[in-house]
């Protein structure tokens, strides 16, 4: 054993005399031979102290050509599945790390090793450390990286940062994704590059294609808009989802997709941006695959009042079925939320048939008590979803359509108009009655 290490040893001796040979005459080619030689050396021998060893002294070499460093990294990282446990694999990761810190030329193959890394620290159920590894790389500013590795990287760390619930990081670092990215056309020639133009990388095989990073992304944007129950954002999402080739190809797909779009549709509180997505997706000739559901959009574009009893009696079923359907349940705060809707809708119906209604039968409209349905019309009217004011002592209210400036400016407008011409009339009679008056004196 001696022996071998000994000759092992020798050889490479023999080999870093021949790299400083070739490092000081300038010779690149030669160079890269000698430093990835020694490694290979050490790697068919398994000494991974001494591998580690040869990596850490040959970057710190004076004048050590970067065509050198870059073929030493990447030949060291093909030996990083090859190891024999967890902790030497670790251990080589951290020194090619230290090793490529702070180098420009070899910043993509340093996120890949972060990315091992944190893979590893997650595994072991650290996922706060993983997640600070992974922040700690810009991919975006990457010049030479491919696209789609670029995109796969940043929400690797939006979807660690959802893992430890930090939803604030989770956004900022999905902001530096924009969804037309997703709409591309891949099937067009990449250009060849010109002079003097950074050779991007082709990504590694292992990286998803750019409709399968289109899903992955929209899915944890799911889990961000989940966290603080935005339903129309959420609805949107499905919607990109369901956009795909892939999955409007598969019923068994697109059918529950298309089950969440309707329900968050329905849960979203009404404004232009959510009836737009509701008539769009009435359009939808898919949706005559699930007739139920086609029905209950109905029952919101068409301005009748809902029973919420008779409603919930026919879709309950259905609502429980959500979990285990693609995506889960619709959270806690779905059924409640659901009823809110029903009734802000059922106010918009007798708003638009009534100026003005007793507050009891608005009440029973709503099959809720006075009190409910009080604070319901004020949440409402609150949030600028209608204008209405209540009378209280006689218990009416009064619903007026909501005027714009302009509208509000015009009737001022006209009243000033209407006051002014009073006023020249009854100067013009004051007038008249004053020289009748005079002349009657004349006589």
């Amino acid at each position: 054993m001696e022996g071998k290490n000994g000759n092992m040893e020798a050889a490479i001796d023999q080999l870093l005399n021949v790299e400083k040979q070739m490092r000081f005459a300038g010779d690149v080619a030669g160079t890269k031979k000698a430093v990835t030689d020694i490694l290979q050396l050490c790697f068919e021998d398994k000494d991974w102290k001494s591998l580690n060893e040869q990596i850490v002294n040959l970057a710190k070499k004076r004048g050590q050509l970067k065509q050198a460093v870059t073929a030493m990294v990447q030949q060291a990282m093909q030996y990083i599945d090859e190891t024999p446990d967890l902790e030497t694999r670790i251990e080589l990761i951290k020194t090619l790390n230290s090793v490529s810190a702070g180098k420009i030329y070899v910043e993509i193959e340093r996120a890949r090793l972060i990315k091992k890394l944190a893979k590893i620290k997650e595994e072991q159920g650290l996922v706060a450390e993983a997640a600070d590894l992974m922040q700690e790389v810009a991919v975006e500013t990457f010049g030479a990286m491919a696209k789609t590795e670029k995109i796969a990287f940043i929400l690797e760390q939006v979807r660690l940062c959802l893992d430890r619930q930090d939803y604030v990081r989770a956004q900022i670092l999905s902001r530096k994704i924009s969804p037309r990215v997703f709409d591309a056309d891949t099937s067009k020639e990449k250009k060849k590059p010109k002079e003097g133009d950074n050779v991007v990388e082709e990504p590694p095989a292992d990286i998803p294609s750019l409709l399968e990073l289109k899903r992955i992304y929209y899915e944890l944007m799911i889990r961000y808009y989940f966290h603080n129950n935005d339903y129309l954002e959420i609805c949107r999402c499905y919607k990109a989802i369901y956009e795909i080739p892939s999955i409007r190809e598969n019923p068994s797909q697109w059918i529950p997709v298309l089950r969440k779009i309707c329900w968050y549709l329905i849960l979203a509180p009404h404004d232009p941006m959510q009836s737009s997505l509701l008539n769009s997706t009435l359009e939808d000739k898919n949706l005559s695959e699930i007739p139920n559901f086609r029905l209950l959009l109905k029952q919101l574009v068409t301005m009748e009042v809902i029973q919420w009893t008779s409603l919930w009696n026919s879709y309950k079923d259905e609502f429980e079925n959500e979990e285990n359907m693609l995506g889960g349940s619709l959270g806690d705060k779905a059924a409640e939320d659901l009823r809110q809707r029903i009734i802000e809708h059922n106010i918009l119906v007798v708003s638009k048939y009534y100026s003005r209604i007793a507050l009891k039968r608005l009440a029973e409209l709503l099959c809720l008590t006075v009190q409910e349905a009080e604070k319901h019309l004020s949440e409402m009217v609150v949030s600028k979803a209608l204008v209405a004011k209540i009378d209280r002592p006689m218990g009416i209210i009064c619903f007026q359509v909501a005027k714009d400036s302009n509208e509000i400016l015009n009737s001022w407008a006209v009243n000033l108009e209407k006051l002014l011409d009073l006023v020249e009339k009854s100067c013009h009679q004051i007038h008249k009655e004053t020289m009748v008056h005079k002349a009657a004196l004349k006589v």
